[in-house]
Protein backbone atom coordinates (compact mmCIF):
# COMPACT_ATOMS: atom_id res chain seq x y z
CA UNK A 1 0.00 0.00 0.00
CA UNK A 2 1.43 3.31 -0.82
CA UNK A 3 0.76 6.38 1.54
CA UNK A 4 -1.03 9.08 -0.90
CA UNK A 5 -2.00 11.68 1.98
CA UNK A 6 -2.12 11.53 6.06
CA UNK A 7 -3.60 14.75 8.01
CA UNK A 8 -5.11 15.62 10.99
CA UNK A 9 -8.95 16.99 10.89
CA UNK A 10 -9.93 20.57 11.01
CA UNK A 11 -13.33 22.02 11.97
CA UNK A 12 -13.02 23.55 8.23
CA UNK A 13 -12.29 20.12 6.78
CA UNK A 14 -15.27 18.64 8.40
CA UNK A 15 -17.23 21.92 7.65
CA UNK A 16 -16.42 22.62 4.09
CA UNK A 17 -14.50 19.77 2.72
CA UNK A 18 -11.06 17.90 2.69
CA UNK A 19 -8.30 20.05 1.05
CA UNK A 20 -5.44 18.02 -0.38
CA UNK A 21 -2.25 19.39 -1.44
CA UNK A 22 -1.69 19.07 -5.22
CA UNK A 23 1.86 18.24 -4.09
CA UNK A 24 0.92 15.28 -2.38
CA UNK A 25 -1.22 13.81 -5.69
CA UNK A 26 1.33 14.45 -8.53
CA UNK A 27 0.55 16.44 -11.58
CA UNK A 28 -3.22 16.95 -11.58
CA UNK A 29 -4.97 15.64 -14.80
CA UNK A 30 -7.50 18.33 -15.14
CA UNK A 31 -7.16 22.20 -15.07
CA UNK A 32 -8.65 24.70 -11.91
CA UNK A 33 -12.19 24.51 -11.24
CA UNK A 34 -12.98 21.21 -13.07
CA UNK A 35 -14.48 18.53 -11.13
CA UNK A 36 -13.91 14.24 -10.66
CA UNK A 37 -15.60 11.52 -8.70
CA UNK A 38 -12.99 9.66 -6.74
CA UNK A 39 -14.27 6.62 -6.02
CA UNK A 40 -13.02 5.25 -2.53
CA UNK A 41 -12.90 2.28 -0.51
CA UNK A 42 -13.17 2.03 3.27
CA UNK A 43 -12.18 -0.50 5.65
CA UNK A 44 -15.01 -2.57 5.56
CA UNK A 45 -14.81 -2.45 1.70
CA UNK A 46 -17.84 -0.14 1.20
CA UNK A 47 -17.26 2.12 -1.85
CA UNK A 48 -17.61 6.11 -1.51
CA UNK A 49 -17.39 8.61 -4.33
CA UNK A 50 -16.34 11.82 -3.33
CA UNK A 51 -16.74 15.02 -5.71
CA UNK A 52 -13.38 16.65 -6.33
CA UNK A 53 -12.72 19.93 -7.49
CA UNK A 54 -9.44 21.55 -8.44
CA UNK A 55 -9.14 25.17 -6.48
CA UNK A 56 -5.81 27.53 -5.74
CA UNK A 57 -5.27 29.47 -3.70
CA UNK A 58 -2.28 31.33 -1.64
CA UNK A 59 -1.47 29.82 0.68
CA UNK A 60 -1.02 25.77 -0.79
CA UNK A 61 -1.32 26.48 -4.73
CA UNK A 62 -3.38 24.27 -6.43
CA UNK A 63 -5.00 21.54 -4.30
CA UNK A 64 -7.84 18.91 -4.67
CA UNK A 65 -10.99 20.16 -2.80
CA UNK A 66 -13.10 17.05 -1.77
CA UNK A 67 -16.55 16.98 -0.95
CA UNK A 68 -17.60 14.25 1.99
CA UNK A 69 -20.08 15.56 3.55
CA UNK A 70 -22.06 12.13 3.73
CA UNK A 71 -19.14 10.29 5.02
CA UNK A 72 -18.33 12.86 7.65
CA UNK A 73 -22.01 12.40 8.88
CA UNK A 74 -22.25 9.03 8.63
CA UNK A 75 -18.74 8.26 10.20
CA UNK A 76 -19.48 11.12 12.75
CA UNK A 77 -15.76 12.47 12.13
CA UNK A 78 -14.41 14.76 15.15
CA UNK A 79 -11.52 17.55 15.07
CA UNK A 80 -7.74 15.93 15.39
CA UNK A 81 -9.15 12.96 13.67
CA UNK A 82 -6.62 11.50 11.58
CA UNK A 83 -7.86 10.73 8.03
CA UNK A 84 -5.07 8.82 5.98
CA UNK A 85 -5.39 8.19 1.85
CA UNK A 86 -3.95 5.29 0.26
CA UNK A 87 -3.31 3.23 -3.21
CA UNK A 88 -3.26 -0.17 -3.49
CA UNK A 89 -3.16 -2.72 -6.07
CA UNK A 90 -6.43 -4.43 -6.62
CA UNK A 91 -7.00 -7.93 -6.02
CA UNK A 92 -7.80 -10.38 -9.00
CA UNK A 93 -7.07 -7.86 -11.52
CA UNK A 94 -4.24 -7.35 -13.28
CA UNK A 95 -3.78 -4.01 -13.73
CA UNK A 96 -5.45 -0.99 -11.62
CA UNK A 97 -5.09 0.60 -8.27
CA UNK A 98 -7.89 1.24 -5.06
CA UNK A 99 -8.15 3.99 -3.33
CA UNK A 100 -8.29 3.44 0.29
CA UNK A 101 -9.53 6.14 3.15
CA UNK A 102 -8.95 5.36 6.52
CA UNK A 103 -10.06 7.34 9.62
CA UNK A 104 -8.38 7.09 13.35
CA UNK A 105 -9.42 8.85 16.86
CA UNK A 106 -7.43 8.68 19.53
CA UNK A 107 -9.10 7.31 22.42
CA UNK A 108 -7.85 6.60 26.18
CA UNK A 109 -7.73 2.99 27.13
CA UNK A 110 -6.48 1.84 30.08
CA UNK A 111 -4.27 5.02 31.08
CA UNK A 112 -2.49 5.04 27.57
CA UNK A 113 -4.06 6.80 24.07
CA UNK A 114 -3.87 4.30 21.32
CA UNK A 115 -5.56 5.14 18.05
CA UNK A 116 -9.03 3.46 16.97
CA UNK A 117 -10.65 3.13 13.60
CA UNK A 118 -13.55 4.93 13.34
Amino acid sequence: MALVFSKFLTADDIENGLSIPGCSLGPLPFQEGQSMNMHVHDGNGHEWIFCCTIRRNESMGHFLSVGWNKFVRERDLRVDDKVTIHEEAMKNQAMGTWIKVEVKRKIRLFGEDVWADV
